[in-house]
């Protein structure tokens, strides 16, 4: 049995106003040339398939052709749900994609079982829902599946008066782990049961049972994320759940997350991986190798895990330079454009298809540039003589911003006002800036800071969740603090909506 654990592909994300739809269809169309070129048996994607909850049409569109192209090479598709993407909207064609050789499972269905009882439910409709077989080339079962998307809270748990913070997350993590026990017993159950069934007929031994493979979209404990953690990776447990340890995962043969863009191991553990996303989807992740990965297991067991490297189908480039280094900063920035186009463009690949993407993409493909000034007071000077300087230059030069430790030097340095400009600052660093403007001293307004902190996280999540844009959601995020503001005994006018 041979699968493909891919996971955030995040189609439909408009980066710096600047559209992905031509990397992920080249990534897409690659990924179709690997299924053929290894024999994959299954595809899994562990989550986050589209950037939001609404997904322009061409995304819609780019996914269900690469689903009507994946049938033909007779692979299967496993589609999890990630905490970007829409219930309802993946709900929507699951009976249709069904007969496309695709499951597409949108959330967990909670289920409770007595002990002793579990044969009894192995025709339960919930758990064959989420505990499935995978089947190899000549349609025979190969391997069991346990497809766990994004938990959230309310599907697993529910809140009770009272409860402290501490409390809320330890609940969680006992449910969702209760979630993945549970599941894995009846995947053990089915692996025995079909294992007995393939030995019968083939005359193989019984005790060779069918490997468990399980899925997840979640923080794991010890993970490493970008370097500056940015809002390609937010937090989705807020004030919940803020790591899910590896020992609460059950001993399945195989675990395949998604959440986390940079691939890595889960506590040193060969079978807890992230294979992180395919694209680099914030400049933090630029000079990551992207990848997904090919999984093969034999005679049951885990046999092995091999990187399939993504080729870069759009550079990016993160230059942290000073004013007056600027000039040799972009110079140099070109030498490593103009050697990786090179590199592209001889790419020895196994597979023509492969070649010809890559050096494609390298061709007629301007760099996307992100510009980080160690100093320098006037951005708007500054962003001037980058473009100056970058004319001539195979550039888009998407932001140019002040490092964060100038623009903390710069803050200490007015007393009245911040010449910040809102495309350097998150909405997270406004309001922590409004909130160091008050002078919370007493047990009460100290938990009552605490207390806004926590409800305003919640209200930015939910309009990341919307697709508010990233800069403007200050006036309407005061609007939903107002709201709630009886809550917290803070009159949001003194906040100073003027500075938020």
């Amino acid at each position: 049995m041979r699968i493909i654990h891919t996971s955030d592909w995040h189609l439909g994300q408009y980066f710096y106003g600047k559209s992905r739809a031509n990397e992920h269809q080249q990534f897409l169309t690659w990924l179709l040339a690997q299924v053929t070129t290894h024999n994959i048996d299954a595809i899994i994607v562990a989550g986050d398939i589209f950037d939001t909850s609404t997904p322009p049409s061409y995304a819609r569109e780019m996914y269900f052709d690469f689903i009507a192209k994946l049938h033909l090479t007779q692979c299967q598709l496993v589609i999890l749900a990630g905490n970007h993407d829409s219930v309802a909207m993946l709900s929507e064609s699951q009976a249709v994609l069904a007969s496309l050789s695709t499951r597409v499972i949108t959330q967990v269905i909670p289920a409770s079982i007595g002990e002793g009882d579990l044969e009894s439910t192995l025709g339960s409709t919930a758990l064959n829902q989420q505990v499935f077989p995978l089947y190899n080339a000549n349609g025979q079962p190969s391997a069991i599946l346990c497809a766990i998307p994004f938990v959230r809270p309310r599907d697993v748990i529910k809140s009770r008066a009272g409860q402290s913070a501490k409390d809320k997350q330890q609940s969680l993590q006992q449910a969702i782990s209760d979630h993945y026990q549970y599941l894995y017993q009846h995947a053990l159950s089915l692996s025995k049961k079909l294992s007995k069934q393939i030995a019968k007929k083939q005359e193989l031994d019984e005790d060779e049972q069918l490997p468990i493979i399980a899925t997840g979209h979640l923080t794991a404990l010890g993970v490493s994320v970008s370097d500056s953690k940015s809002d390609s990776v937010r937090d989705i447990y807020i004030g919940s759940l803020e790591a899910f340890p590896a020992s609460a995962f059950p001993p399945a043969d195989y675990i395949a997350l998604g959440h986390i863009h940079r691939a890595q191991q889960v506590a040193k553990s060969d079978h807890i991986r992230y294979c992180g996303s395919p694209i680099p989807l914030s400049f933090d992740e630029a000079k990551q190798d992207k990848r997904v990965l090919m999984v093969d297991f034999t005679s049951g067991k885990l046999n092995q895990v091999e990187d399939l490297i993504v080729p870069c189908f759009q550079p990016l480039y993160m230059v942290k330079t000073s004013v007056d280094e600027l000039e040799s900063s972009l110079k140099e920035t070109l030498t490593e454009f103009e050697l990786f186009k090179e590199k592209q463009a001889k790419t020895d690949d196994s597979t023509e298809l492969t070649a010809a993407i890559s050096a494609g993409s390298a061709l007629n493909i301007k760099a996307w540039l992100d510009i980080e000034i160690d100093n320098g007071d006037h951005l708007s000077d500054l962003s001037q003589r980058v473009s100056e300087l970058a004319a001539d230059m195979p550039f888009e030069v998407l932001l140019v911003r002040r490092c964060k430790k100038a623009r903390q030097r710069r803050q200490a340095q007015l007393s009245q006002q911040d010449n910040s400009t809102l495309s350097e600052l998150s909405l997270a660093e406004v309001f922590d800036s409004r909130l160091s403007q008050l002078d919370w001293q007493t047990d009460e307004e100290v938990a009552r800071k605490t207390r806004l902190k926590q409800l305003f996280t919640e209200i930015s999540v939910a309009l990341a969740d919307e697709k508010k844009p990233a800069n403007l959601p200050a006036e309407q995020s005061i609007e939903t603090i107002k709201i709630k503001e009886a809550d917290l005994s803070v009159n949001t006018e003194e906040v100073g909506q003027e500075n938020l």
